[in-house]
């Protein structure tokens, strides 16, 4: 794999993972609420560009929560950087599996799409 595309992958992930740097905090209960306020908080901005409906927006919560997680987890692993780009690879394929049975076509090609020019942007920087 190109190390452009490497770095795509990682700023991609980075991106979904938003504002769970701390993944620890997941692992510890008094932590978890903190963790839910920050997937609602991207859940609601992603309500406004995409329209999403309220039962989308819960379902969009759970799947950033289990999601970075996962990713996070694979991030903080101790493996070599090849097993982490493979795992994150599958994890967002898996992730996106998911969003396309709650999202429409036109929400989901959004979705992608401001999370690539995310990436591209963060790239250039």
């Amino acid at each position: 794999m190109k190390l452009k595309n490497r770095i795509q992958l990682l700023g991609v992930s980075t991106i979904l993972v938003g504002g769970f740097v701390f993944a620890q905090m997941y692992f510890h209960d008094k932590n978890s609420k903190e963790i839910r306020e920050i997937a609602f908080e991207l859940a609601s901005e992603w309500k406004e560009k995409l329209g999403l409906t309220p039962e989308q927006t819960k379902k969009l919560e759970a799947t950033i929560i289990e999601y970075t997680i996962h990713k996070n987890e694979i991030i903080n692993s101790n493996r070599s950087q090849k097993f982490i780009i493979r795992d994150l690879k599958i994890t967002q394929q898996k992730e996106y599996k998911k969003l396309r049975k709650f999202l429409t076509s036109a929400q989901f090609t959004a979705y992608v799409g401001v999370n690539k020019k995310i990436s591209n942007e963060l790239m250039d920087a």
